[in-house]
């Protein structure tokens, strides 16, 4: 009988063996229904954004690290910033364009045209606006040479917050604000006066800008 046990015991273990690792090799599955709710019985719909920019290889937009001093980048962003938050597609409701928000007239007089196609083409309106820069410098360049480093109105003036001005008034208006010691002034739609630019836009290099009589794009 112990015989008989010792032989039944190996063939006893081998079957329960290998049932359990059937079971493991080939577990049972369970139907599982999806609720009506996270069903797709359509195409959706994706979102794409409402402007492309276009790069070309040669010309890439500078990627600006986060502390710029007070360099040309530096006032260039802050300016941007203050004007659309930095939006190159961005249109306001006066229809002024752009990260740093030119009106059509401006833009015509720098020899850009097509405004749809300045609107998505941000490297256009970075050379649009150190163009314009260049034409307000050289409007202003004796006015910068004579009031640059002066106090008007409690005003400390600066060469970067005279051309920050000029980019909110014009040229002319803050030749008029200059040369009558600050009692000759314009404010935009907004709020936003020639004063004000002055003082927050102070102080920045813009050496880098070159005075360019009547530039154009």
């Amino acid at each position: 009988m112990r015989k008989w046990i010792s032989k039944l015991i190996p063939l006893i273990m081998i079957f329960i063996l290998t049932s359990f690792s059937y079971n493991i090799m080939v577990p049972s599955t369970a139907k599982v229904t999806l609720p009506k709710t996270l069903k797709i019985n359509e195409p959706t719909e994706v979102l794409y954004p409402k402007y492309k920019a276009t790069i070309d290889d040669d010309e890439m937009l500078s990627v600006n690290p986060p502390f710029l001093g007070d360099s040309y980048t530096a006032f260039k962003e802050a300016l941007a910033f203050k004007e659309s938050q930095g939006d190159y597609f961005v249109t306001n409701t006066l229809g002024y364009l752009g990260k740093y928000q030119f009106g059509t007239e401006t833009l015509q007089l720098l020899g850009v045209t097509n405004v749809a196609s300045f609107l998505r083409n941000p490297i256009l309106q970075e050379k649009v606006f150190y163009t314009n820069l260049s034409r307000n410098k050289w409007i202003l360049r004796r006015d910068i040479k004579r009031f640059a480093g002066r106090k008007i109105a409690g005003l400390d003036i600066t060469e970067s917050g005279i051309l920050a001005a000029a980019h909110l008034a014009g040229p002319g208006n803050v030749k008029k604000f200059l040369r009558s010691r600050g009692t000759r002034t314009v404010q935009d739609a907004y709020g936003s006066s020639i004063s004000y630019y002055m003082k927050i836009f102070a102080g920045y290099d813009v050496s880098a800008v070159k005075p360019v009589r009547n530039p154009r794009i």
